[in-house]
């Protein structure tokens, strides 16, 4: 345990990252890939939750737009980081890792109900715990979902596994000029609109001390990295 810095973490998925160059649905190589990095993650004794998002189904605010009321919409989104879950589950023990998925939307048949304790006790038996479905509610990201998870389990650090290799001025896409951050302040996020997370999910990390490390999952072994403290992505936290 020397070698880890984060002890228990939060990992966010974009729901992007597991569709691979097909950019929707499931690219299972990728999801293979990713299994085999938190299972020597879990192996090296950290205690692992996970949030996955739904990108490569749905997006309720922008493929609802203005065709569906906001709630439905987002609440396909919901399902879609459901199915996420379970499918990140299934190869999670297929790779040997125990793992479990907590819906913050009661669906017995598919999955547990999330509490706080729930997640807590299995955290600590070792298991891998997935939280689905967000926050519950609509008109919250993954990212908010994401860190709210973070903040109830008490984690050391939340990661998010994004498809840019840190936080930019502005979109290094479409701006070459643009510069990459190391380290943040949430002020600074905040104040300069950087598209890290929502303001939300930013402004709940901030107020309950959350630190946020952004990377590209494009290379699965940055997930071991961060834990272990190498400096790659941006760090966001206080000063």
């Amino acid at each position: 345990m020397a070698e880890v810095k984060f002890k228990r973490v939060l990992l966010k998925i974009s729901g992007e990252a597991l569709a691979g160059d097909a950019h929707r649905g499931l690219d299972f190589n990728v999801i293979h890939s990713v299994c085999e990095v938190i299972k020597t993650c879990v192996g090296m004794g950290v205690q692992m939750g996970i949030v996955i998002g739904a990108g490569n189904f749905w997006r309720g605010v922008k493929d609802g737009a203005d065709k569906m009321q906001r709630s439905h919409a987002d609440a396909m989104g919901m399902l879609g980081t459901v199915m996420n879950s379970i499918a990140v589950a299934d190869a999670l023990e297929k790779h040997g890792v125990d793992a479990r998925v907590l819906s913050a939307v009661e669906m017995n048949k598919f999955c547990e109900y999330f509490t706080r304790d729930t997640a807590d006790r299995y955290l600590n038996e070792g298991k891998v715990v997935i939280f689905a479905a967000g926050t519950g509610n609509p008109y919250f990201s993954t990212d908010t979902g994401a860190v709210l998870r973070g903040v109830e389990i008490e984690a050391d650090a939340i990661l998010m596994a994004k498809n840019v290799d840190g936080i930019y001025s502005a979109d290094p896409v479409r701006d070459p000029t643009a510069v990459k951050y190391d380290y943040l302040t949430y002020d600074q996020v905040l104040e300069r609109h950087l598209k890290a997370t929502d303001s939300t999910a930013m402004t709940l990390a901030m107020d309950n001390h959350m630190t946020l490390v952004c990377f590209a999952l494009a290379d699965p072994e940055n997930i071991v990295r961060v834990i272990r403290g190498e400096k790659i992505g941006t760090i966001v936290k206080e000063d």
